[in-house]
């Protein structure tokens, strides 16, 4: 059913599936923030499921708010999208993150709502500041100081936990601390006192109360028992009107740049019948069906799930495969649902490098990939690829330019009976290091590399025809890598780009801490990491294993998806319970 939407949002059209309160009496209020604009945020299908899972839980009322369309220069409070209440009215604030380059909107938006930025400067009535998703799985530390309690885990296993112990009203630390004793998962930076070697590095970190020690990640070991899907279908996102249906978490493929492939362990799939039960459910709103995951072409039974919609006028989208895996089943989909460009992601030009990060695919992979979809009519092709990688030398960055030529050849070839040319778009990314992946303690490339790298590659490819090279900015990469692999210091180096208005060249001019030694700094094996206090259930030796076998070109076979001790996640002295 259509939302009535506060008077100042009437331009969204939103359409709700499943019930969510409406009666704000009585029942615990949460401002659920997705740190970024309306068409990002509900593009997000983390995002959606938590607004679900927190009206789920009876006494809870959700609302959303999001980054105004003009950003820092809105004026005026910031409001929800359901009744226009002020979020500062709210008794919990929670923000959902998925990337760290949204950490900066996080301050602008605890501003706007009128609240003090740090949470030691807050208390009653204050709300409460929380925070989840899977950029504060990966590295909570360059927020810490602005947020009260991180959930660090899957939203399924911690929220209804999470409010058996919520005591709005009294004593914050009193029951911040019975959080954290008794919720898996909870995160009180608070609670937490880091200690530094005179070269900067952690030289501990420890509670500093009756906390545990460590943080243990729990996550849903059987998802049958969970779906998950777009709780609210809109136009005015990326995925126009689609209904979302997540098919995995997880990836068994195991390429080292990758932290989903990791932090997600073990990979777990739904079973075929719930998501055609999931798809059923979709096409009474849509006929736009999105499949989501890190592996969906790896989903037991793709082709049977994908046979219900090639009875019916349904068009599927997936959000990723691989170039091994377009089986007749997957191009028949992609044919029907009227695709018109299809992505595929060597991620590096060279076959050496394809096993420094474990990529598991080879370059006839690659090529016979782009045959089969433009002989099937897909005739637009996008293609990922990574800069800086670990080992990268020139002549690989070279091998990028010469692996798109051949795509172009095989492009060519296949176009030609069609009398149809379509393009071919070259997206090229800058690596940085993730924690929780074995290349952790790599060094990222400095910004002046990769911009030649990137320049190196464009005129290669400036005169072929058809085929366009877009970039992200290395300097934005540089601070996403900040963000990524800062420790708590790094919040100061936020708040000060906050002062100025977001000017971070100034910023980073003027910091007193030394950007260069958290993002272009190769790391010691031994040294304490910032995040090391999170437990996702992998071994460091086996991250330390696959770091060195990456540096020496060596692959590793994907994940068994049984029980093993291969990582340590399906051990026993790190099961979740």
């Amino acid at each position: 059913m259509a939302r009535k939407l506060s008077k100042s949002h009437k331009r969204f059209v939103d359409t709700e599936i499943g019930t969510i309160h409406k009666d704000t009496g009585g029942r615990i209020k949460v401002a659920l923030a997705y740190p970024n604009r309306y068409h990002v945020g509900m593009s997000n299908l983390g995002f959606q499921s938590t607004y679900r899972l927190f009206n789920e839980i009876e006494h809870v009322v959700c609302e959303r708010f999001f980054l105004p369309e003009n950003g820092r220069k809105a004026t005026g409070r910031i409001t929800t999208i359901e009744s226009g209440t002020p979020v500062s009215e709210f008794e919990i604030i929670a923000f959902s993150v998925s990337f760290e380059n949204d950490y900066p909107n996080i301050l602008t938006l605890l501003e706007k709502a009128g609240l003090p930025l740090q949470s030691n400067d807050r208390g009653y009535p204050h709300p409460l500041v929380i925070a989840g998703g899977v950029a504060c799985f990966l590295n909570p530390e360059p927020i810490s100081p602005y947020i009260d309690l991180f959930l660090v885990g899957e939203a399924e296993e911690m929220l209804f936990r999470f409010f058996e112990f919520f005591e709005p009203g009294t004593g914050r630390k009193s029951y911040l601390q019975t959080i954290a004793q008794n919720v898996q998962g909870a995160y009180v930076p608070a609670f937490y006192n880091p200690s530094y070697n005179n070269d900067g590095t952690i030289a501990s970190f420890k509670p500093v109360c009756d906390v545990p020690e460590k943080i243990i990640r729990p996550f849903v070991k059987d998802l049958s028992l969970e779906s998950t899907f777009s709780t609210i279908i809109t136009p005015n996102t990326t995925f126009d009107r689609t209904f979302l249906i997540e098919v995995s978490r997880g990836c068994p493929h195991g390429c080292r740049f990758c932290s989903a492939g990791f932090i997600y362990r073990p990979p777990r799939f739904r079973p075929v019948e719930l998501l055609k039960e999931n798809m059923n459910q979709g096409m009474e709103i849509t006929n736009k069906i999105g499949l989501v995951g890190a592996a969906v072409s790896d989903l037991p039974g793709i082709g049977r799930l994908c046979e219900q919609a090639l009875k019916k006028d349904i068009r599927i989208s997936f959000s990723s495969f691989r170039a091994d895996s377009l089986t007749p089943e997957l191009i028949s989909v992609l044919r029907k649902s009227k695709i018109k460009t299809a992505t595929i992601a060597p991620d590096a030009g060279s076959e050496r490098l394809r096993r420094v990060i474990n990529k598991g695919i080879t370059e006839e992979d690659v090529l016979s990939g782009v045959e089969t979809l433009v002989e099937n009519g897909i005739l637009n092709l996008k293609l990922y690829f990574m800069i800086g990688l670990p080992t990268e030398t020139m002549d690989d960055v070279e091998e990028i330019t010469a692996l798109c030529k051949r795509i172009k050849h095989r492009f060519l070839k296949s176009s030609r009976p069609k009398k149809r040319m379509g393009e071919i778009t070259i997206s090229l990314n800058s690596f940085v290091p993730k924690p929780f992946t074995p290349f952790q303690w790599c060094a990222m490339d400095d910004v002046n590399t990769l911009k030649k790298k990137i320049k190196k590659i464009k005129a290669g490819l400036k005169k072929v025809p058809n085929v366009r090279v877009n970039t992200d900015v290395p300097r934005w990469a540089y601070i996403q890598a900040l963000l990524s692999r800062g420790d708590r210091k790094v919040a100061n180096i936020l708040s000060s780009a906050h002062k100025i208005g977001g000017n971070w060249a100034q910023t980073l001019k003027e910091s007193s801490l030394n950007p260069d030694f958290y993002v272009i700094r190769e790391r010691s094996l031994d040294e304490l990491l910032p995040w090391d206090f999170i437990n996702h259930g992998i071994k460091k030796s086996f991250l330390k294993k696959e770091y060195k076998k990456g540096i020496k070109a060596k692959t590793s076979p994907p994940c068994p998806m049984e029980s093993c001790n291969i990582c340590g996640v399906c051990g026993e002295e790190t099961q979740i319970t």
